[in-house]
């Protein structure tokens, strides 16, 4: 078979993955509105239900979708969600807890001190970094203007 740029441009349009970003995007809205979702039920139970002040339930509902997403990623749901949701599971609560559970989990063989604790913010400790820093240069920045 004689290879000219048609027959190849046939091979390339074969083999090469079909464009899915509508689809992704759809699943992470849905995902990402989800998680939100959750928040506000988990808020208004607290208020509703437990007469929790709404300042304070607000916090209680971060506080608990940070514990249900930790308890999820060691149960491995958490990632097959991911696999499914997308960007929509890394809503930043809920993504930030599955960035720091996920490295303590792998490196969990290696013992409690050296695997577990020494790796639990590989990835988001550049996150914190930044984020204290960030807000050090800000906090500069409004003294001084």
């Amino acid at each position: 078979m004689k290879y000219t740029k048609e027959n190849y441009q046939k091979v390339v349009d074969e083999f090469t993955p079909k464009n899915k970003k509508l689809k992704n995007f759809v699943l992470a809205y849905i995902f990402g509105g989800g998680i939100c979702l959750l928040g506000e039920i988990i808020k208004n139970i607290y208020v509703s239900v437990l007469n929790v002040p709404s300042d304070e339930a607000s916090v209680m509902s971060s506080v608990t979708l940070v514990a249900l997403s930790a308890l999820l990623t060691g149960l491995g749901v958490y990632d097959d969600l991911g696999k499914y949701g997308g960007a929509g599971t890394v809503v930043p609560i809920t993504g930030f807890a599955n960035s720091v559970v996920s490295p303590a989990l792998e490196y969990k063989r290696e013992g409690y001190i050296l695997g577990t604790a020494a790796n639990i913010f590989k990835l988001a400790g550049p996150v914190l970094l930044f984020g204290y820093f960030a807000s050090f240069i800000a906090g500069i920045l409004s003294l001084i203007f």
